[in-house]
């Protein structure tokens, strides 16, 4: 049965109020509201979106229908819009009436310049989709019905040249810093020729292993025979997996070969010929021994996204942190080892503990009641509140989730609290004795406050909210406010 917010939802994303139709979209992709997940409806729901601040905002400049997509880009409303259809899992959506909207605009959003980072970001996004959806060898079935769909949508097909746009959006993604770094050097991997004599190589060595099979197969350039070959000369097979100990190499001669196939095999981008680089570099015996060179070794398959090296990066980096300058000791190595705690590294969890405070049951905080209150007074239409009181609201809702003191809670800055993985609580520019505090995000409500919060505090101006001691003021009388508005509310709706 659909929640009272969601069918409130629903009443004005029909009268075409765009932020509920966002509301919506967002509903139908994350499960908020306990919404079933449905892509097709989100898609449907931005398609309004975007065709009402078409008629809102753009009509206001006087524009033709041609110049709504071009000229939108100069609207903060309509790269919040771009970027939510960003984040709509295209394939997922094919065959839907909304999808002809969600394909025509991915590619426009792809091509277009970025303007902006929330554009460089959709942009990202959609380049990585389409590149996924058109080259990935999984989604061949999926690929020919796209390419029937085109042949009736536009009166011909042009599969093929797609596929050579969405290779160059791959090969972008691979030369930039971006979120889809590591997939798009991945599917790239993938993507890689195999003929028919490296496929039956590869095979042999798989069902005979045929030593030679292996060795020319690497030598014709198949990347995993490289790694193959290198790691069975360094006697480093567990390595890949990081769940056996190496055993001892005596031989700096098979070591030299070991690293050179296993150089090859990284410069394809293969993250496990970079961890085994890094294993080779520390080896004693090996005369190309350089900790320096391990350690730019094990940092790249960091980077690609190996989970041991992730975890080595990290616990190097909390070892070293007194001598790091960083603003805030321990967030690079939280951030590292957060990441080797998501692919499932056992030894991660625990120093994850030791550096990020973990405070995911806001029902036990001191705050809980206020920020209870705070939410049911920005969630109703009925009371006009304030921008101060606005931005008191969601710092009470914010101290609430994270657990943060009332000094904390009266000056973090709330825009600048979320670094990915953690929050980031530091107020010595005003109490230069108070430690900063690196806090784990643990539950989607706190990422949720945090992007509620941040949307709000993006757009105030410096000093709107005043020194410490009117935020005092200011805390007090909110707090008043509260108590006196929904607490015989509260009572009513416990006693029920």
């Amino acid at each position: 049965m659909a929640s009272r917010e969601f069918l409130k939802t629903l009443g004005y994303a029909r009268l075409g109020d765009v932020s509920a139709q966002q509301k919506l979209a967002s509903a139908y992709l994350t499960g908020a509201f306990k919404t079933p997940i449905q892509p097709s409806n989100a898609l449907l729901w931005l398609e309004k979106s975007y065709f009402s601040i078409g008629n809102q905002v753009l009509k206001k400049l006087g524009l033709d229908e041609s110049d709504y997509f071009s000229q939108g880009l100069q609207s903060p409303e309509f790269l919040e819009m771009l970027e939510q259809i960003s984040t709509v899992p295209l394939a997922s959506t094919f065959n839907s009436p909304a999808f002809s909207f969600g394909w025509d605009s991915f590619w426009k959003i792809a091509n277009a310049n970025a303007n902006a980072d929330t554009h460089i970001r959709a942009k990202f996004a959609t380049q990585w989709q389409l590149a996924e959806l058109l080259l990935h060898p999984d989604k061949k079935d999926l690929q020919i019905e796209l390419t029937k769909w085109l042949a009736k949508k536009d009166g011909k097909a042009e599969f093929a040249s797609l596929q050579k746009m969405a290779k160059q959006f791959l090969l972008n993604l691979t030369e930039s810093e971006n979120a889809f770094y590591i997939q798009a050097k991945e599917l790239l991997v993938q993507l890689q020729p195999k003929n028919e004599t490296l496929s039956s190589l590869w095979q042999d060595w798989l069902s005979k292993k045929n030593e030679g099979a292996l060795s020319q197969a690497a030598e014709l350039g198949l990347t995993v025979a490289k790694l193959t070959l290198g790691l069975r000369l360094a006697q480093l097979e567990g390595v890949a997996s990081s769940k056996k100990k190496a055993a001892p190499s005596h031989s700096n001669a098979s070591l030299k070969k070991a690293a050179h196939w296993l150089e090859l095999a990284a410069k394809d981008g293969d993250r496990d010929a970079w961890f085994a680089l890094g294993e080779i570099y520390r080896k004693p015996q090996f005369s190309g021994y350089n900790a320096t060179e391990s350690n730019r070794c094990f940092d790249n398959a960091a980077d690609l996204g190996h989970a041991q090296a992730q975890f080595r990066k990290g616990a190097n980096l909390w070892r070293k942190r007194e001598k790091i300058e960083e603003t805030v000791r321990g967030l690079q190595a939280s951030y590292w080892v957060w990441q080797a705690h998501q692919q499932g590294v056992p030894e991660a969890k625990d120093l994850l503990v030791k550096i990020l405070e973990n405070v995911s049951n806001p029902k036990g905080n001191e705050w809980f009641k206020l920020a209870t209150f705070a939410d049911l007074a920005l969630n109703h239409a009925e009371h006009k509140l304030d921008e101060e009181w606005i931005l008191m609201c969601h710092r009470l809702i914010i101290a609430n989730q994270f657990n943060l003191s009332k000094a904390e809670l009266l000056l973090c800055e709330v825009g600048q609290l979320q670094h990915e993985h953690c929050v980031v609580v530091d107020i010595r520019w005003e109490l230069p004795k108070i430690l900063p505090r690196l806090i784990q995000i643990d539950t989607t409500q706190q990422r949720r406050s945090l992007l509620a919060a941040g949307k709000v505090f993006a757009g105030i101006e410096s000093g709107v909210e005043g020194n410490l001691r009117q935020r005092r003021y200011r805390f007090d009388r909110v707090n008043k406010w509260l108590n006196a508005t929904f607490f015989k509310t509260s009572v009513e709706a416990t006693t029920a």
